[in-house]
């Protein structure tokens, strides 16, 4: 992000939500109403330092996406637009300079879907970006809802690969304690997210979408049998949208690897199958795992194959590109 951001936020009175201040040389914070939300540095919005911290850690390629805080779902659509025409073009801008380096998702104002398919099909066709990466809930609006129907066909028809991120957690003013929101309100609203499209029958109306899920897919691998057995138990309340099993769509999206537990990834592979999962980084962020891959190269229980499956090529199908 460039560093006049500032300005262009308090443009729009985006500084009575959320603006940046830029207290340090390659530093800022994020002010969210009057307190900071987050500290960031100048890896957040600079190419140049990420390639170098990515030389560090042996990264070839990175997938760029925007911070979900500045999805900013919630503002007018018009300027959430504008808000996304300028993430969007960055993000471009940086793969251009790079483009062996840097894969780039857009972002799209979700609050308006007549807006957010015109800026996927830019993304899309003049942007040339694979992909755009959206929220796990829309203003409190579940995936689920039919209003999102047409975006899913335009996805679908425009061939773009989706990355569901959780952001606005559900009972997030519950919780504030122990940061609580990121260690266990971002796993449930991610299976919050693919419990919705799965129920709803938007898989299964939309065969050919590419969509993946952040953090192993949260709590969804771990509770599928949960909620495989409430679709069989009630269907009166589980199974009135989608008639087909829960557990029949697993292998058809994918999830990252990003458990920090080896025990976990293994149970992930195993349930979601070892093509479906692709290595997550949450770079640069202190939830994300510090060198990335780590964790998967040190599994002795993966073969080869499976291990450069998970690092590059599944990830590679995903997007549908060529690494």
């Amino acid at each position: 992000m460039p560093e006049h951001i500032p300005n262009y936020f308090q443009k729009f009175g985006y500084g009575e939500f959320i603006h940046l201040e830029h207290h340090c040389p390659g530093c800022a914070r994020m002010i969210k109403g009057d307190k900071v939300f987050r500290e960031v540095e100048q890896n957040c919005w600079d190419p140049h330092t990420r390639l170098k911290e990515m030389d560090m850690t042996t990264v070839n390629t990175q997938v760029l996406s925007t911070i979900p805080v500045l999805f900013n779902y919630w503002a007018k659509p018009a300027h959430g637009l504008e808000t996304s025409r300028f993430f969007n073009d960055h993000i471009a801008q940086c793969v251009s300079l790079y483009p062996d380096r840097f894969i780039g998702l857009g972002t799209v104002p979700m609050q308006d879907i007549n807006l957010a398919i015109q800026e996927m099909e830019r993304c899309v066709t003049e942007l040339k970006l694979p992909g755009l990466e959206i929220g796990s809930n829309i203003n409190n609006q579940n995936l689920s809802d039919p209003i999102f129907e047409p975006f899913w066909q335009a996805a679908e028809d425009l061939n773009c690969a989706l990355f569901v991120h959780p952001w606005e957690m559900m009972g997030e003013g519950l919780m504030q304690k122990y940061w609580l929101p990121w260690l266990v309100g971002m796993p449930a609203e991610t299976a919050r997210a693919i419990s919705s499209l799965i129920f709803s029958g938007v898989f299964r109306h939309h065969p050919r979408l590419r969509i993946a899920f952040a953090h192993g897919g949260g709590s969804f691998p771990f509770t599928i049998g949960r909620i495989q057995h409430g679709f069989d138990v009630r269907p009166d309340l589980c199974a009135i949208d989608n008639q087909e099993d829960p557990k029949s769509y697993l292998g058809k999206f994918w999830i990252d690897a990003l458990l920090h537990d080896s025990k976990a990834l293994q149970y992930v592979v195993d349930v979601m199958g070892e093509s479906k999962v692709c290595m997550g980084s949450d770079y640069p962020f202190p939830l994300g795992e510090h060198t990335p891959g780590k964790l998967i190269e040190s599994m002795s229980v993966f073969s080869a194959e499976t291990k450069n499956k998970l690092l590059h090529q599944n990830a590679a199908e995903w997007l549908n590109i060529n690494l």
